[in-house]
């Protein structure tokens, strides 16, 4: 993750930090995640080589959390594309099984 953030800048001004925490607040409350219990970095993606190295190098009781909150969130969520997603594998599976059909003259 190598975003550019202004994090750093807005820190450091006081002015700037009290005028920008309300939008702040607002964007985090509306992404949702925290709503589910989870922190921002639960979100990133365990697909790259660097945030599965950093995972093994969570202290246990971090992981651990981590992981409870996980499940907790998917145990709360309520599935909306999962039935679409079974839905097309279905398809996928009956155009598959068509056109390899061989007709048999007799």
């Amino acid at each position: 993750m190598s975003q550019p953030s202004l994090a750093g800048y807005i820190i450091k001004r006081p002015w700037l930090k009290k005028m920008m925490m309300p939008v702040a607040n607002w964007y985090a409350n509306a992404a949702g995640y925290r709503k589910l219990g989870l922190k921002a970095d639960d979100l990133i993606p365990e697909e790259s080589e660097t945030v599965l190295l950093a995972l093994k190098r969570l202290p246990p009781k971090e992981a651990y959390d981590r992981v409870y909150r996980l499940r907790r969130a998917f145990q709360d969520d309520v599935q909306y594309l999962s039935p679409i997603i079974r839905e097309i594998e279905a398809e996928a599976r009956e155009r598959a099984d068509l056109e390899s059909l061989a007709i048999k003259k007799k």
